[in-house]
Order: structure tokens, then C-alpha cells, then sequence
């Protein structure tokens, strides 16, 4: 007994000593294992939020497809033998693969590896996703496949399909953003990624799931300044252009001059975000942005703005531009237009290269190289994309000779965007302010409370606003008779604008090309208040090469289309030049319709006492909804031409005056805005 006693007794110590340290001195380490195996941390990837235009249409958004994964433990869980192990791991290969639209062997090399979780395929169809349930439903199979998941899976989609494709980037397979705004606002669309953690049974199926942070399941969602209207006009256009004319690409901005809100960025050739992994990387390229080129006589305009806010030129200077040759520092300057003494309006309308170098040349090295600075040449405009061009004023470190001051007068040895034009013309339109694009107007989280919102911002004054007004009133002249652009006039409004067929650098001479050209056409319209302004750009077009002939339509259909889209209607008259002191100048002219016209206004006709026989009596529209104005006019036997929107502010024929039955009555609408 005592022996019996001894032994049990240093067998309780044992076990007192291991439960000691087990529970105490080990405590720690195997409560962290326990709390390993029973708990699963799960990596919750948000809902990336959706990009929506100026008007709340949708033009990127997530949505859940199904993605199939295996548990190859859980297959296999009621079969202990290798042999009929691999015979079911077989057997479903053979019943997968035909459904899923893979190659049987390849769905074995997945479940040879016996993992806990697997990817069999991610992103299947809904039918897909239907037949894989049926496999594993016990009522529709006698040998049903054990272990299979169905689980959701962000997918962006884009509406739009190609709208606005090199804008917006894409989204790869891990759901982060890869070129474009995707990119670029990919932390605001991601959403904040959380890891959670949560309890699992013996299978490790999750069981419950702890509390996790409301911002884990979406992402913010933004809202863009373009507009969808315009941006599918700017596109279409631009790839018309494209296609016409045999060009290598193209670009196109339309911006609001008072906000500097950008309504629609169009780049050609373009892609498909939802299909982006067949497309050229080529084509994925925003060219209004990335791309940089000579633009040629649509620097002139900022340049004259310059000289006239120096005091070294002024609206009725002459400039002798020599019969179309002269040379300066050795370089031979040609005209296409031969001229003599013209003024700067002239020049702007007829694009004298030897009148624009002249008066480069007078305002100076230093002053030139400012006045494009300050419309923001040579640097970045700020906007949210990736891979934005500064464009090139100058070799650094070093100011331009004369030669270079020269041709920077009219454009070459320079460099500039897209964008950075129809930004530097929206300073000429809205009074000299050069404005911060916006791009992105708004970003709101998942409850829609403002995150982040743009405002306009004046970066800087560039010209006082009465040269900008000179200035706008003197590129009237160029879509008009004898300009360089009257494929560029909007009938009904005064467009101000400038043309470039600027020649490009062959790569293989490093002289310019006499085969390659630049067309492109930058203005505003209208030109009393400006609503649009629109900078088109075409690269190496084979048919054709000006740029008043090629880039000046695009410009006339997308500022018809804008105008019509904004409801934007024609002035109630046009101007009437007065008088001026030479007959023919066009500087004259131009600084006389900024002035008020003192010839007397005309009676209203009078209106008849007597309406003649089979005639009738025009009632007056004035005022009234289209709606209101079909009934009126139809009453009267008249046929309404309703022009415009909103109400009625003038009718041809006038009020009460005798028309004949079934004629027409042209009435202008306008907002009441």
C-alpha cells in the first residue's frame, strides 16, 4: 500500500506539474493557438463606388458576378480510399470542364492539389452559375459534387461602352484601378479595405461575423463635369474626322469659359474599358492630355494678347508683312497669303507667320516667354489623370535668340497639349482669367454626404479685360468672308476662333515634314457671352491639310450640337457694322462693333386695318410655352415653326399682321433664364 501510494502520489505531482504548465506557463501560447484555429480573418473588399457624369447618368459602376471556387477537402471528406479519392477528383473534372468552358485536364491540375479553398474560375455566366448549382444539388444528381462555392465578385462595367474609354481607365481582376480616372481616384473609389475576423465550426465554415467598419463595404463615388450629351457629340465627331480625313488620331476639349469645367475630353482612336484587354495600348493613350505637339497659328492669338497688354501693339497698328518673304536671322519666313501692310486683325484672320514674327520680335524675348507662361503653357494644368504633358516653351536653361523668338511667334519649336489650349482660349473668352480645370465636381461616401467639391479658381489674371475683349472681337474675323475658317461659323452666332496647319518634325531628318501636318482649330462661341469653347486637334491627316478646312467643321457640329444641348438659341439680331474711317480694315471694323450703333431704330411695321380676303390675322405669341403657341397658331390656321425652347420672346410675321392662310409663323423660344 505504501509502495501503491508512492507511485500514485508522484503520478498526481506529474500531472499537477503538466497541468501547470500548460495552463500557467504556457498559458498564453495556446490560447493563441486556440483563438488561430477557431477564429478566420476575412479580407472584405469594398464595393467600388460609381463614376457618374455632371447629371447623375452612370458611366462606371460595379456590379456582383458569381466566381466559382472548390474545396477539394470538402469533396473529398466522405471518401477514404486514394484510389476512389482520385476517381471523384476525375470525375468532377470531366463534369466541370464542359461547363465551365475549360479543358478537363486543367480543372484536375486545380483539384490534384487537395487545397481548402481553390479558384475553379472567376466571373462565370448566369448560366454558368446555374448548371454549377445543379451539380451540387442532392434532388438533381445521384452523385452530386461536394465542396463547391458560388461567391460575389466586384466587376466594373462601363455603360458607355467607349464613351469617354480613355478617360476613364479600367479596373483589372484584383479591382484595382489601372490607367485613367480609375487610376487616378482609385483610392476614393476603392473604399477602405478592412480585415475582420470571425468564428468557424470543425469545416471551417464561418459561423459568425464580427462587427466590421461601414466604409469596408463601398466606396466613395464620384461625379465628373462631363457631360454625357456633349461628350457622345465630341466623340462622334472627332472619330467622323478621324475616318474622313485618314488621320493617326485626334482630341477634342470642350470647356466652360466661366467655370472651367470640363464638359467633354474626346480622344480618337479610342477603346472599350469593358473589353480594354483586346485594345492597342495604343489606343487606351488620352491624347488631349498625354499628347504634345507644335501648334503653329493658334499661339498667335496669345501672343497679340501679350503685345497689347505691353503697350507694343495696338488694334489699328499696320504691320508690313513684306509680299509673303522675309528673312530674319538667316531663316527665309513664308506667308501662304501674300499681303503687304495689314493690321493685327488681319493677321489673325489671314495667319501671317511675317506680321505675327514682327510683332513677337517688337514685344521682345523676355515678354514672349512670359505672356505664354501666364496662359499656362509649359506647365501642367492640374487635372486628376495620369500621365499629363507640360508641353515644351523652351530648351532649359537657356532663353530663345532671335531666330527662336521668331518662330515661337507663330507656334513652331514649342510644344503644347490639347487641353492646354482650350484652357488658354477660355482666358481670351471669359475676360483674361486663367481658371483650374474641374473635372472632378463632387465625391460623395455611401450615405452621400460631400466628401470633396470643386469650385472655380482663378490661377492667375493674365490680360486685362479689355484687351481679352479686342482680342475675342479680332478672331471674329477669322470665320468670317476672307478668314482662314469659315468652315468654322455657326450660323446665327458669331464665333471667335484660329486656325493651324502646323508642320511636324519628320524623326528620320530632324527637319520639318512637308507631308505631315497638324490641323487644329481652337474658339469660343458665342462671342457676346461665351458658353462653350472648343479646342479640336487632328494628327497627320492624309486627306487634306488645313486646319480652317479639316479641324473647323468639327468645331462647327460639336458648338451647333453644345449650343442646341444647353438651349443656347441665336441673338434676336445680328450686328451691323457702322461706318469706319477706312473702308476695308478689318481692325476698324471690328473696334467699331464694340461700340453701341447710333443709326435710329426702325418703326414696327404698320399693322393693317383691313385683313384681305383668304388672309388672316397673326396672333401674338409673345410670351407663351410651345405648347401654348402650336394651339394659338393652329386656331388661326397658321403652321407654328417653333425655334428654340422655353417661351416665346419673337415671332415672324409680327403680331397682327395679315398672313395667308397656311402659311408659316417662325417663333423663337428662349429660357427665361
Amino acid at each position: 500500500m505504501g509502495v501503491l501510494c508512492g507511485v500514485m502520489g508522484l503520478a498526481l505531482g506529474g500531472i499537477v506539474s503538466s497541468a501547470w504548465r500548460v495552463q500557467v506557463e504556457d498559458g498564453p501560447a495556446w490560447r493563441e493557438m486556440a483563438e488561430r484555429q477557431r477564429q478566420r480573418r476575412l479580407h472584405i473588399e469594398p464595393k467600388r463606388g460609381t463614376i457618374y457624369d455632371r447629371n447623375g447618368t452612370p458611366l462606371a459602376v460595379s456590379v456582383e458576378v458569381p466566381s466559382l471556387s472548390v474545396d477539394v477537402v470538402d469533396m473529398l471528406r466522405s471518401t477514404d480510399d486514394k484510389a476512389a479519392q482520385e476517381a471523384v477528383l476525375r470525375d468532377a473534372a470531366l463534369r466541370l470542364g464542359p461547363i465551365l468552358s475549360l479543358d478537363p485536364n486543367e480543372v484536375w491540375t486545380k483539384l490534384e492539389q487537395r487545397r481548402r479553398f481553390a479558384w475553379l474560375k472567376r466571373r462565370i455566366s448566369s448560366e454558368e452559375a446555374e448548371a454549377i448549382r445543379d451539380l451540387g444539388d442532392p434532388k438533381k444528381q445521384a452523385h452530386p459534387i461536394r465542396g463547391l462555392a458560388l461567391e460575389g465578385e466586384g466587376h466594373r462595367s462601363y455603360p458607355g461602352r467607349e464613351l469617354a474609354g480613355t478617360l476613364l481607365g479600367f479596373v483589372a481582376p484584383d479591382g484595382q484601378g489601372k490607367d485613367g480616372l480609375e487610376l487616378a481616384l482609385d483610392e476614393d473609389l476603392r473604399g477602405h479595405v478592412e480585415d475582420v475576423q470571425g468564428l468557424r465550426d470543425r469545416s471551417g465554415r464561418l459561423v459568425f461575423e464580427g462587427a466590421n467598419d461601414a466604409r469596408a463595404l463601398q466606396g466613395y463615388d464620384v461625379t465628373l463635369s462631363i457631360d454625357e450629351g456633349i461628350q457622345h457629340v465630341a466623340e462622334r465627331e472627332i472619330d467622323a474626322a478621324m475616318h474622313t480625313y485618314e488621320t493617326r488620331g485626334g482630341s477634342l476639349a470642350v470647356v466652360d469659359p466661366a467655370t472651367g469645367e470640363i464638359l467633354a475630353l474626346a480622344s480618337v482612336p479610342g477603346y472599350n474599358p469593358n473589353d480594354y484587354g483586346e485594345s492597342d495600348p495604343d489606343a487606351r493613350r488620352d491624347r488631349a492630355v498625354t499628347d504634345r505637339f507644335e501648334p503653329g497659328s493658334v499661339m498667335k492669338p496669345f501672343m497679340i494678347s501679350g503685345a497689347l497688354a505691353a503697350g507694343t501693339l495696338h488694334p489699328t497698328d499696320e504691320i508690313d508683312c513684306e509680299h509673303g518673304v522675309y528673312q530674319v536671322a538667316g531663316i527665309t519666313v513664308h506667308d501662304t497669303h501674300v499681303s503687304g501692310l495689314l493690321s493685327p486683325t488681319q493677321i489673325l484672320a489671314r495667319s501671317s507667320n511675317i506680321g505675327a514674327l514682327k510683332i513677337g520680335l517688337e514685344l521682345g524675348e523676355p515678354a514672349l516667354y512670359a505672356a505664354y507662361r501666364r496662359f499656362g503653357f509649359g506647365e501642367p494644368t492640374g487635372l486628376p489623370v495620369p500621365g499629363e504633358a507640360s508641353g515644351v516653351l523652351r530648351p532649359k536653361g537657356r532663353p530663345w535668340v532671335d531666330a527662336e523668338t521668331a518662330t515661337a511667334s507663330y507656334g513652331q519649336g514649342i510644344s503644347v497639349t490639347t487641353l492646354q489650349l482650350a484652357m488658354a482660349m477660355s482666358a481670351i473668352a471669359n475676360g483674361g482669367k486663367l481658371l483650374e480645370p474641374i473635372l472632378v465636381e463632387r465625391v460623395a461616401d455611401e450615405r452621400g454626404d460631400v466628401v470633396r467639391e470643386s469650385s472655380t479658381h482663378v490661377r492667375r489674371e493674365v490680360i486685362p479685360p479689355g484687351v481679352a475683349r479686342t482680342v475675342a472681337e479680332m478672331l471674329t474675323a477669322v470665320s468670317e468672308e476672307g478668314g482662314t475658317a469659315v468652315e468654322a461659323a455657326v450660323a446665327g452666332f458669331r464665333v471667335a476662333g484660329k486656325t493651324s496647319t502646323a508642320q511636324k518634325v519628320d524623326p528620320a531628318t530632324g527637319r520639318y515634314s512637308t507631308e505631315k501636318y497638324t490641323a487644329v482649330f481652337v474658339g469660343f462661341v458665342p462671342v457676346e457671352k461665351p458658353r462653350i469653347v472648343v479646342a479640336v486637334v487632328l494628327d497627320e491627316p492624309m486627306i487634306g491639310r488645313y486646319g480652317g478646312d479639316l479641324a473647323g467643321p468639327v468645331f462647327r457640329r460639336v458648338a451647333e450640337s453644345s449650343l442646341r444641348y444647353l438651349g443656347v438659341t441665336p441673338s434676336a439680331s445680328t450686328a451691323h457694322l457702322p461706318a469706319v474711317s477706312r473702308a476695308g480694315d478689318v481692325a476698324d471694323a471690328t473696334l467699331a462693333m464694340t461700340k453701341p450703333s447710333q443709326s435710329p431704330a426702325l418703326p414696327p411695321p404698320p399693322v393693317p386695318a383691313v385683313i384681305p380676303a383668304g388672309s388672316v390675322r397673326v396672333p401674338d405669341a409673345t410670351g407663351m410655352a410651345a405648347h401654348d403657341v402650336v394651339v394659338a397658331l393652329t386656331k388661326a390656321g397658321l403652321v407654328p415653326r417653333i425655334e428654340g425652347w422655353g417661351r416665346a420672346i419673337r415671332q415672324e410675321p409680327t403680331a397682327g399682321a395679315a398672313a395667308q392662310k397656311g402659311a408659316s409663323v417662325r417663333v423663337v423660344l428662349e429660357p427665361a433664364s
